[in-house]
């Protein structure tokens, strides 16, 4: 706002983007401290959701999701199970990363040997599998459904708007970080309103 938009250095327009993401990675705080409180959870849950943004906009971009932000995340969630920080148990946490990976990697090949292509990279197995060390194996399967369906759908209409045709490849990880950080948060709450609804409860 001091700068009225542009570069100090060269009066470039700055981008809209960064002060976007900026508000984003704030609104973002605020909910994490509402709903989970000053907690030791909460700031590896911030490290958690802003590793999140970047992973969101980095993957829309390239259509990549970089190892050195997966990886490390994965094992700090580990970690963070291992202390008590998290709310999940260890082991709960191994087998979130490892079903997590294994999912997608199955989903993977079974799509290449019925198609001969890819439909997706080993970015998203890894960034599953770091959901996975976060919430659990738990969270899995509403981080699945839900970034599925949100996938095809915005997928389609981003298809539609672009005049592209369906080869054209669309990035999965935003919506797979989307859906996790969904399925962390209020995870319990959706399923347990899915079952009410549907009967089981």
């Amino acid at each position: 706002l001091v700068l009225r938009g542009r570069c100090s250095g060269c009066k470039a327009s700055i981008s809209p983007r960064y002060p976007v993401i900026e508000l984003v990675s704030g609104v973002v705080a605020a909910v994490l401290a509402a709903n989970i409180g000053y907690a030791p959870f909460l700031p590896a849950a911030l490290v958690l959701s802003w590793a999140l943004i970047a992973l969101t906009m980095i993957d829309y971009d390239t259509c990549l999701l970089p190892d050195p932000i997966t990886l490390p995340l994965m094992w700090l969630g580990i970690l963070c199970a291992y202390a008590g920080i998290t709310p999940v148990s260890l082991g709960d946490a191994v087998i979130g990363a490892v079903a997590g990976y294994l999912t997608l990697w199955s989903v993977y090949w079974l799509f290449k040997l019925l198609t001969g292509k890819e439909g997706m990279g080993y970015g998203d197995f890894k960034l599953l599998a770091m959901l996975g060390a976060w919430g659990g194996w738990q969270v899995l399967p509403l981080t699945i459904l839900m970034s599925s369906l949100v996938g095809a759908i915005l997928g389609l209409i981003m298809l539609r708007l672009r005049n592209a045709e369906t080869s054209t490849p669309i990035p999965f990880g935003p919506y797979l970080a989307i859906a996790g950080w969904i399925a962390l948060l209020w995870g319990d709450q959706i399923t347990g309103t899915y079952l009410q609804i549907a009967g089981f409860r």
